[in-house]
């Protein structure tokens, strides 16, 4: 019996994967496309992705293949605000990367630690009972898990099948994204977009790199099937209809359609199956945190599931993943949606659009929305306490090296200024760092596995009343 299986090999499902794979869990990702898909349905990363990629040592390669965008923080509803001067991270950029990139440097990331994939491999049922789940493949295979995680995206099969709602708002409006190669010249491209885009704010059309432009266009109407890629004369349509031309398109490298459907999960777990990414919330692609979310579930969600395969994990802490990450969603969804409003070329729109242009100019309403955007500013609900208690560390200077090169292993840590507590019982959970010199605002803290900050004093009693929370009983 393997211990976890993961329905979908998306960014949330390889992520997941990978933080499994740290504590040796074993895992086994299905996915149901035989290749990788070529679709960009994400064009970056948030800085709070960012720092994640660095928690765990994979940032330099994702760097690698990205470009940094420091205004990008900025902007919200696509009005480009000024880069908060005080945003609590060192990663203060966009990273522009394209979500195929993405993809495959999370799968090589996976595979590298062990995880197996099988490609081409659909489910076709999901059943559960007290010591398993079942699964059936469309090719009549048949497999056997402890534990399945549906990160099967928006149309989630596991989520069908568990009967968990996904209420929400239903698709009014739809639009187009390809990336392509054009005729027309650059200079005429971006003068026509610039002046297409003074009165619809949901067309754009720009160079992406090697030879192809990317364009997204609003569509006709709401296709009645999303799941069918639009065709190039239907792309082609819809920018003569709001560029005047189509700028001479072709040879696409990809097409896909969007659309400002909100919705979301009324359960992230059911027994022995738990839901995450856009299994778990879909909502319109406004700021680009659909793919953030997901890799972002992922990361809370690993270390807690590892520590249920383990043995060792108290018996809320699973459950606090839904506490944790269905108000994030919910905030996500609200946001997304507000900025998808502020796109219509409606009158309404577009006045509250002028002044909210006007009060991004103020650096604290900058900040706020900077931090919703990227996730930056997320508090868990860890009871009274400091500020900093519920709230991801950012990197900081240690004597030697830096914060985050401490969590690649996916570990907790005490991080201790005073040099006078202990974690004994908890070692092979939790390490302990002793630096007089750290900058912070407190003797010491506890981290989890994922960043958050778990507790802050400098009583050891106090300390192991909270350590069973996070980190279960104390070994013997």
């Amino acid at each position: 019996m393997l211990d976890v299986i993961i329905v979908g090999g998306g960014p949330t499902g390889m992520m997941l994967a990978a933080e499994l794979r740290l504590h040796e869990v074993d895992v086994l990702v299905l996915e149901k496309d035989a290749e990788p898909s070529r679709l960009v349905r994400s064009l970056g990363l948030h800085p709070r992705s960012i720092e994640i990629l660095d928690q765990r040592g994979l940032l330099e390669r994702f760097l690698t293949h990205g470009k940094q965008y420091p205004g990008g923080v900025g902007r919200f509803a696509g009005i480009a605000g000024p880069t908060p001067p005080d945003l609590d991270t060192a990663h203060a950029y966009i990273l522009g990367i394209p979500q195929p990139v993405t993809d495959r440097l999370l799968a090589e990331r996976a595979v590298e630690l062990g995880a197996r994939v099988r490609r081409g491999s659909e489910a076709l049922s999901v059943e559960q009972d007290e010591d398993g789940v079942s699964v059936e493949l469309t090719d009549g295979t048949r497999l056997r898990s402890r534990w399945l995680v549906g990160c099967d995206g928006g149309r989630s099969l596991v989520r069908r099948l568990l009967g968990v709602g996904f209420p929400g708002q239903a698709a009014t409006t739809e639009w187009l994204l390809g990336e392509v190669e054009v005729t027309a010249p650059a200079d005429e491209v971006a003068a026509i977009s610039e002046e297409v885009r003074r009165t619809h704010q949901g067309f754009g059309i720009g160079p992406a790199g090697d030879g192809l432009y990317r364009a997204v266009v609003p569509a006709a109407r709401v296709a009645e099937d999303r799941s069918v890629p639009p065709t190039l004369d239907e792309f082609r349509t819809q920018l003569r209809a709001y560029a005047g031309t189509d700028f001479g398109v072709h040879s696409p490298s990809s097409l896909t359609r969007f659309t400002d459907a909100t919705r979301l999960a009324e359960r992230y777990r059911v027994g022995r199956m738990l839901l995450a990414g856009d299994a778990a919330h879909v909502h319109p692609p406004l700021g680009g945190q659909g793919l953030n979310l997901g890799i972002q579930d992922a990361f809370n969600l690993g270390w807690k599931l590892a520590a249920a395969v383990d043995g060792w994990a108290p018996d809320e802490l699973l459950d606090s993943y839904f506490a944790e990450r269905h108000p994030v969603a919910e905030d996500v969804l609200t946001i997304t949606r507000a900025q998808s409003e502020l796109l219509s070329p409606e009158p309404g729109p577009q006045a509250v659009r002028r002044l909210l242009t006007e009060l991004m100019e103020f650096a604290d309403v900058g900040r706020f929305l900077a931090e919703k955007v990227t996730s930056t500013g997320i508090r868990y609900d860890f009871g009274e306490g400091p500020d900093l208690l519920g709230r991801r560390m950012r990197d900081i200077p240690l004597s030697p090296g830096r914060l985050y090169e401490l969590t690649r292993e996916g570990r907790g840590l005490l991080l201790d200024r005073t040099g006078e507590l202990s974690v004994a019982g908890w070692t092979d959970r939790v390490d302990h760092v002793v630096d007089a010199g750290a900058e912070l605002d407190a003797p010491a803290i506890l981290l989890r596995p994922d960043g958050h900050v778990a507790w802050i004093g400098d009583d050891q009693e106090d300390l192991v009343r909270h350590l069973p929370t996070w980190f279960g009983v104390a070994s013997l």
